[in-house]
């Protein structure tokens, strides 16, 4: 009986803690651990578990990316010679004339939202070169300061029985809150370069390129003391298209956007370009 308890002792203890032959094999009982990623001439039976080198994503010459985020901050460049810039700007009767300073914007609050339905990468050269498109909506907010009194109109309530274009006055009171809004239809053309195309999360990412968008929607919306809170949609003369230079960089799972616009948003009166920058959350 002794001699039949050793053996079974023995037999168990092999059983359970065997380690095989080839250096990259472990065999625990019945589970069976390969090192070397490998087990396709391995014919023991038993659980196989693969600890091996991750496998590649597998890289195709047309992928896509669903809703991608933007946030970030909108401004502009101020060129506009305020002497010349005829009726847009009305004088109201014995008002101040606008100038410089009742354009400056609240850097911090005004933001820029970007929300892309889809973004394609098309591969060109062994997928660190690709073309990037697709489409979006671009969605701008310029922030005055507290101390501007602007306000949008589309009729020049200071002159009557006469037909006129959109203005923009020195109001009779002040603002808690007033911005303007610019809304746009966008679709992106980029050439994308990747240090490494197997795995977005390491490497270098560089994308440039332009972008055309549509103007679908622009208001005037103001919070005071006096009238309350207004959002006021209309015409303001704003251009219908924006042609802008866009850019993308991502370090890692980290990507940053900016776009610029080399022509003023105002068709008159204003010369101001516009530009954003911010953070991008996208899968790639």
């Amino acid at each position: 009986m002794a001699l039949v308890f050793l053996c079974t002792v023995a037999n168990a203890q092999t059983d359970s803690t065997t380690v095989s032959k080839q250096a990259d094999t472990i065999r625990i009982g019945n589970i069976i651990i390969i090192k070397n990623g490998k087990n396709d001439d391995d014919k023991t039976t038993g659980t196989h578990i693969n600890i091996g080198k991750k496998r590649t994503k597998k890289l195709t010459y047309v992928s896509t990316n669903w809703m991608i985020f933007d946030i970030g901050l909108s401004n502009y460049q101020d060129e506009t010679n305020y002497g010349s810039t005829g009726s847009y700007l009305y004088n109201r009767p014995n008002a101040i004339p606008l100038g410089v300073n009742d354009f400056k914007l609240n850097t911090g609050k005004s933001l820029n939202v970007n929300i892309w339905f889809f973004i394609q990468r098309l591969n060109l050269v062994k997928h660190h070169i690709n073309l990037k498109y697709g489409v979006g909506l671009e969605l701008n907010n310029y922030r005055y300061k507290t101390a501007s009194k602007i306000s949008y109109l589309e009729t020049n309530p200071y002159i009557t029985n006469q037909i006129t274009s959109a203005i923009i006055i020195r109001d009779s009171i002040g603002f808690s809150k007033n911005k303007l809004a610019a809304d746009y239809l966008t679709v992106p053309l980029m050439l994308n370069f990747l240090t490494n195309p197997g795995n977005h999360d390491k490497g270098l990412s560089l994308s440039v390129g332009v972008s055309a968008g549509y103007l679908y929607s622009q208001r005037n919306k103001q919070i005071s003391s006096e009238r309350g809170k207004e959002k006021n949609k209309g015409d303001y003369d704003l251009e219908r298209f924006k042609l802008s230079y866009v850019a993308e960089v991502g370090f890692g799972p980290v990507r940053f956007y900016g776009s610029y616009s080399p022509a003023s948003f105002y068709k008159t009166g204003l010369n101001t370009k516009p530009y954003t920058i911010g953070f991008r959350f996208s899968n790639w």
